[in-house]
Formats: C-alpha cells, sequence, structure tokens
C-alpha cells in the first residue's frame, strides 16, 4: 500500500491545507500580474480632463470684472466688459495690426470673427486664451481705461506681455509694431443658459 494511503487524517489534511494556500498564492499572483496591464488601458484622470469642457457660472462676474479658467491646461480669461470698454475697442482700431481678425494666423471662432470678439448674443463677454501668441507667455491684464506705463498715454485698457512687451487690446488683438503678430487665440465655447459657458465645445455652431 502506498504511503499516500497509509497517511493519518492530520496528515491529510495539512496536505489539502498547503494545496490551497499554493493555489491561492498563485491565483493572487496571476491577478497581480494582469492588474497593471488593465490599468494601464484606462485613462488617467489627468488624460481624461485635459480637453474635457470647462463648465462657468459668470452670474457674479460684474461689469469691469475678470476671472480666470483653466481648460487644457491654459488659463481663459472670462472679461464682462463694461460700456467704456466695449466703446474703447473701436477707438484704438487705428493702432492695431489685425483689428478684423483677417489673417489666418487669428485663431477664434467664426461666432467670434467681429471686431469685439465674442459671440453677439452677448456682446460684452471676452473669453479669450491668456497666452501671448509670441512665444507663449502670460500676459498681465490692464483693465484701467487712461495713461499706462507699458500700454501708452491713451490707453482703452488691454493686456501687456512682461516677457518681450507685446501689447493686445481688451478684445485680445494684437498692436502693430509688438513681437507678437497675431490676435490671442478665442476657443470654442457655448452658453448653456443665460448665466452658465462650456469652454471647449460649441456643438460645431456657426
Amino acid at each position: 500500500m502506498s504511503d499516500h494511503n497509509n497517511q493519518s487524517p492530520d496528515d491529510k489534511a495539512r496536505r489539502r491545507f498547503l494545496t490551497g494556500v499554493t493555489v491561492g498564492i498563485g491565483a493572487l499572483g496571476a491577478i497581480a500580474g494582469v492588474s497593471p496591464f488593465l490599468m494601464s488601458m484606462a485613462p488617467s484622470e489627468r488624460a481624461k480632463n485635459a480637453g474635457a469642457p470647462v463648465s462657468y457660472d459668470f452670474s457674479r462676474l460684474e461689469p469691469g470684472q475678470m476671472v480666470k479658467v483653466e481648460w487644457r491646461g491654459k488659463p481663459v480669461v472670462l472679461l464682462n466688459r463694461t460700456p467704456e470698454m466695449m466703446e474703447g475697442l473701436k477707438k484704438i482700431e487705428p493702432d492695431l495690426a489685425d483689428p478684423q481678425s483677417e489673417d489666418t494666423k487669428s485663431k477664434q471662432p467664426v461666432y467670434a470673427k467681429n471686431p469685439m470678439r465674442s459671440d453677439e448674443s452677448k456682446p460684452e463677454l471676452l473669453v479669450m486664451e491668456s497666452v501671448c501668441t509670441h512665444l507663449g507667455c502670460s500676459p498681465v491684464e490692464k483693465l484701467a481705461i487712461g495713461p499706462d506705463e507699458q500700454m501708452g498715454e491713451n490707453s482703452q485698457g488691454g493686456f501687456f506681455c512682461p516677457c518681450h512687451g507685446s501689447k493686445f487690446d481688451l478684445a485680445g488683438r494684437v498692436y502693430k509694431n509688438v513681437p507678437a503678430t497675431s490676435n490671442m487665440s478665442v476657443p470654442p465655447y457655448t452658453f448653456t443658459s443665460d448665466t452658465v459657458i462650456l469652454i471647449g465645445e460649441d456643438a460645431g455652431r456657426s
């Protein structure tokens, strides 16, 4: 008779226990080996959010106030322009390199290709990537109307890039004779209500 059959009940129970433990460890090892592969197939939160639209409620944005939100890692300006600011956009057109955004280097949706560079349903609201078109620096807002050391004696407000001195008006249009040669970009956007904007998505509207 074999040794296996001669084992005591205690020996048999111990063997069954050790066999179960070995199988269990093997199964855990297999799962551990597969898990990193499965996780590598799932997009990270950062990747999912990189191009996701950003919703913002601008109902508390008073005339003359500005906020910045982040979309695709870029700061996006939301500026509620006052009537005086809107009037200033007309006054400085002779000083601008591309007042009508006709240059192909100027990036904006069709509905923002106008002197205000905004949706005509809410012309006072500027939505713009706050990135200088020269070398990608972040311009400083100069919202006050009047003489300014960087913007000039007849400033109607705007954005000044501290890196190399480029100037833009309150519609993001670039001035003449500065390092930047194109207007700042306007991202796609749409309004989901009277007070909420969705930046990064416009359902292809024109």
